[in-house]
């Protein structure tokens, strides 16, 4: 078994049955170096035990599992990031740039060059995005489902803009995710960079530009617990990292405002 393949394949926990483990099930192997760990959580999977949604019962979804692991994201993360860069028909060189550093700030050099060589792996295959995010949809938070779509965004943006296509990709998968046109245009509108308006930073808080100063500062509040990178702990460290990336937009936006309003 190549080396790369153990970050990809048999470790997929609630994926294993479904679209995404049939799409990273021919890169062998598991996201975790330790046999024995590989063999214990194989053992739980045959058992019903370890893997749960991250949707409680109540959302209408049904689950086999108990949490969702680093594990499940990141294979999430490499399949959708196929498809956004591969939606307007050419991948980008800015686009493999922005996933790559995006590992490697993540995860470190070693397991970047091997995630990114699976990525290769997953981008030479046909699949269908519905169903893909319609299971991450089953089995992952809402919290988390936001942070994989910012990454999504991050990637269409590499080259400093949007083609239609990719806008429509991105679009679709969110509707399949179950996020919000709220959520949607609030994760677009953190894209801005240096140049961001003050009408989008109205659209990161999700909040109206007649809203009065206290519904600003409410939905600031709202916007911070909902971004905190605490939501994606279950994730490991490594995901908060890429969370307050997030959350500091949402800072940055919400000062803004009050530098515009004149608010204390």
């Amino acid at each position: 078994m190549s080396k790369y393949a153990k970050w990809i394949g048999g470790g997929l926990g609630w994926a294993v049955g479904g679209p995404i483990g049939a799409i990273a099930g021919f890169v062998l192997g598991s996201l975790f170096d330790n046999a024995d760990e590989i063999d214990e959580r194989t053992k739980r999977m045959k058992q019903g035990k370890g893997f749960t949604s991250g949707r409680s019962a109540g959302d209408g979804y049904s689950s086999q599992y108990n949490s969702t692991t680093s594990g499940d994201f990141t294979v999430s993360l490499l399949v959708l990031a196929a498809a956004v860069m591969k939606a307007d028909g050419r991948v980008m060189r800015s686009e493999l740039d922005y996933v790559k550093n995006f590992l490697v700030k993540q995860f470190g050099q070693e397991k970047a060059l091997q995630l990114t060589k699976a990525l290769r792996e997953v981008m030479d295959r046909d699949f269908s995005v519905r169903q893909v995010a319609l299971q991450i949809r089953s089995h992952m938070s809402h919290p988390m489902r936001l942070q994989l779509m910012h990454f999504l965004f991050g990637i269409a943006y590499a080259d400093g803009k949007v083609d239609n296509s990719e806008f429509t990709l991105l679009k679709t998968i969110a509707t399949y995710l179950g996020i919000s046109p709220k959520d949607f245009h609030s994760i677009s509108a953190m894209f801005g960079g240096a140049k961001t308006t003050p009408d989008e930073s109205y659209k990161i808080l999700e909040v109206d530009k007649s809203a009065s100063d206290d519904e600003v500062k409410k939905a600031y509040r709202k916007m911070a617990l909902k971004y905190h990178p605490d939501k994606v702990s279950s994730l490991g460290s490594d995901f908060e990292k890429a969370a307050k990336e997030k959350f500091q937009k949402v800072q940055e936006a919400y000062e803004r405002i009050k530098k515009e309003r004149g608010m204390k």
